[in-house]
């Protein structure tokens, strides 16, 4: 048996999706490339943005006809998507097998089967106390240095353009036990760096009576033998305390990088937007930022064109840019998501004008990202060495603790995991070119 997965949106659908992978390799399913060849189909699907759910339609379309040649094959839809539309997608797409929340994602073993029986569709998009799949360890990959490991979902904030939730539901935390003992194994498989996940790492532990903090989490993660890097994704800025922020400074093992969205650099935009903090507040954590940590590595979100967005709205944003100068950002055009409160906003922003300052917007951000880049010449790096370049020549590739990817010749004594100092001699685009120091 064989199982094909396609996935769209955030790292925490990719997470999910290697969840899947493992629970039906338990069961002797097989992971193919080649979507004709699948026994089950399974699509993890997205709904923030619109392009995202757009695809998951045409996705459908090119899978379900394979129904006509092989009958047995199981179609299934999970992610935010399939929260949000639940039986009426069954209705829109006729030959589509199974669609699951999620919460669901631990169930959908038992409904392929239950389908297999029955060759009747189902839908199961209920929300639970506890998320199901959250205690799902997929294995890493043989010779993977690097995990993902999700801490919490879902999001009690509401912002008003986000649709998150409403198909992830309120903020869960995993416990901290469960938490650590997973980093230990993963750490004892040979994982060098983790990757924490959750919609709001921030309120790690807020929602959960007698649980422990982001922070105390962190610090116990830190002296797990075998892990030499902590990431996290994402960070609300509303609830960057004092604490976190001095961690990035008392914690070697994390990682001088973060993910900090911003998505306006208008107070009236943000106050819309229903973010929690004006451009001057989140200013003042950056500056916090860089004063625990002088080398840190930010990046961030932009939705350009929210409804009533002025051009002086926008410029405000641009001066963000200048001001904090983020190594990379992530910026969409703003896309009405349903069932949010701003749907019902006016003054839309014509789509000619949002193409025109995403442009703009991304066009300044590319020669800022170049720049930062070109000043890291002469530096000298740590570099968690990730595995052979995509460049190929012999050279392998690896990461900064700031998260800068790095290519350089791979003497023989250089080996996947290890963290080697390497001195930078050329800025490319999107990456660096360095030489190893013994």
């Amino acid at each position: 048996m064989k199982i094909f997965i396609e996935t769209y949106g955030c790292q925490m659908n990719v997470s999910d999706s290697g969840k899947i992978v493992y629970l039906f390799a338990r069961q002797g399913y097989q992971l193919t490339d080649v979507s004709r060849d699948a026994d089950l189909i399974v699509i993890n699907t997205c709904s923030v943005r619109e392009k995202p759910e757009l695809k998951i339609f045409s996705a459908l379309g090119r899978y379900i006809p394979l129904k006509r040649q092989r009958p047995e094959l199981v179609i299934a839809v999970g992610g935010c998507v399939a929260q949000q539309w639940g039986e009426r997608l069954l209705k829109r797409c006729p030959g589509l097998d199974i669609v699951f929340g999620t919460h669901q994602l631990d169930r959908l073993p038992e409904l392929v089967d239950k389908v297999r029986i029955s060759r009747r569709a189902v839908s199961l998009t209920g929300f639970k106390e506890s998320p199901g799949g959250l205690e799902v360890m997929a294995a890493p990959a043989q010779g993977a240095i690097s995990a993902m490991v999700t801490i919490m979902q879902g999001c009690n904030n509401f912002c008003s353009y986000c649709i998150v939730p409403y198909v992830r539901g309120r903020e869960y935390s995993r416990p901290s036990a469960a938490i650590i003992e997973e980093v230990t194994i993963l750490a004892r498989a040979g994982i060098k760096e983790v990757m924490f996940l959750g919609q709001n790492v921030n309120s790690y532990g807020l929602q959960e009576k007698d649980e422990i903090s982001f922070v105390e989490l962190l610090t116990l993660v830190h002296e797990i033998p075998g892990i030499e890097r902590i990431r996290f994704t994402t960070s609300h800025p509303k609830d960057m305390s004092e604490t976190l922020i001095a961690a990035f400074a008392e914690l070697p093992k994390l990682s001088p990088y973060l993910h900090l969205p911003l998505q306006a650099g208008s107070d009236d935009v943000l106050s819309r937007m229903g973010r929690g903090y004006t451009a001057a507040a989140y200013l003042e954590k950056v500056e916090k930022l860089r004063r625990a940590v002088p080398g840190i590595a930010l990046t961030t979100d932009i939705i350009v064109g929210f409804p009533g967005e002025t051009e002086a709205d926008f410029a405000k944003t641009l001066e963000m840019l200048e001001r904090v100068r983020y190594d990379q950002i992530y910026s969409f055009k703003y896309s009405i998501r349903p069932g949010t409160r701003a749907a019902k906003f006016e003054d839309l922003v014509s789509d000619e004008e949002k193409r025109e300052r995403l442009a703009r917007c991304q066009g300044r951000q590319d020669e800022i990202s170049q720049e930062i880049l070109e000043a890291q010449v002469g530096a000298v790096s740590e570099v968690l060495v990730t595995g052979p370049s995509k460049r190929g020549a012999g050279e392998f590739s690896g990461r900064t603790g700031e998260n800068r990817i790095v290519n350089f010749p791979a003497p023989a004594a250089i080996k996947v995991g290890e963290i080697c100092r390497v001195r930078i001699v050329a800025a490319l685009k999107h990456s660096l070119k360095g030489e190893v120091l013994a």
